[in-house]
C-alpha cells in the first residue's frame, strides 16, 4: 500500500519517529539500524512496511529499500513477526544479518535477543536460497576466518553429533591445518568423529 514516506521528522527516537508529509504525522517504528542512518536529519526518506493486523495497522520504516526487503523477508518465516524482525535488524546491519544467513551462522543469529536454536535454524532454512536468488551470493564470500569453525561445529551438531566431540575435533584440525573452507573442515572432522 505505502512505498516510501518523504517528509519531515518531527519526532525521532531510537524505536520509533513520527513523519510529517504534507501535514499528515505518520508514527513508524523502526530499527536501530534505521535510527543510525536518520539520527542527525532533519527531512529523509523511509521506505515503508505496512503491517495489517485485525486489531492494528502498524507502520514499520527502513532508511533503505535492502533492509524493508529483509526485514518482509525474516517476518515471512513462521515464528517470527514485525517486532522480533525489528529486533534482528536492530542487532546487527542489515549486510551482517544477510551473510550470516546465506552462510549458514547459526551461532551468530541465536545471539539476537528472542531467537533460539530452533528458530535461528528454521530462519537459515527457510531464507537461505531465497537470498541467494535475490541477488545476495557475494555475501556468501564474506565469511571471516573465525566464524569457519563456529559454522563447522554448527553443521556437526546439526548433523546430530556430540558439541564436545565436535569441538575436540575441530580444535585438533585448527592446529594442524589453515586456511580451509567450511566444507573441507566438516569432511575433515567427519572422518575424525
Amino acid at each position: 500500500m505505502y512505498e516510501y514516506f518523504n517528509g519531515k521528522l518531527t519526532y525521532k527516537a531510537p524505536t520509533h519517529v513520527v513523519i510529517d508529509v504534507s501535514g499528515i504525522g505518520y508514527y513508524v517504528h523502526i530499527s536501530l539500524y534505521t535510527f543510525s542512518q536518520i539520527k542527525d536529519q532533519e527531512n529523509c526518506k523511509l521506505f515503508i512496511s505496512l503491517q495489517v493486523r485485525e486489531d492494528s495497522h502498524t507502520l514499520y520504516g527502513f532508511a533503505t529499500e535492502g533492509e524493508k526487503k529483509l526485514f518482509e523477508n525474516l517476518i515471512s518465516v513462521s515464528g517470527i513477526g514485525p517486532n522480533t524482525g525489528r529486533m534482528i535488524l536492530s542487532s546487527n546491519t542489515p549486510d551482517e544479518i544477510q551473510s550470516a544467513i546465506v552462510n549458514g551462522q547459526v551461532a551468530l543469529i541465536q545471539k539476537i535477543k528472542g531467537i533460539g536454536p530452533k528458530t535461528a535454524q528454521r530462519l537459515i532454512l527457510e531464507l537461505q536460497d531465497k537470498l541467494k536468488k535475490q541477488g545476495f551470493e557475494a555475501l556468501a564470500t564474506s565469511i571471516q576466518s573465525q566464524s569457519i569453525p563456529d559454522e563447522a561445529l554448527s553443521a556437526l551438531v546439526m548433523l546430530g553429533f556430540n558439541k564436545a566431540a565436535a569441538e575436540k575435533v575441530l580444535n585438533t584440525i585448527l592446529k594442524t591445518e589453515s586456511n580451509l573452507s567450511v566444507e573441507d573442515m566438516i569432511k575433515l572432522a567427519l572422518k575424525r568423529l
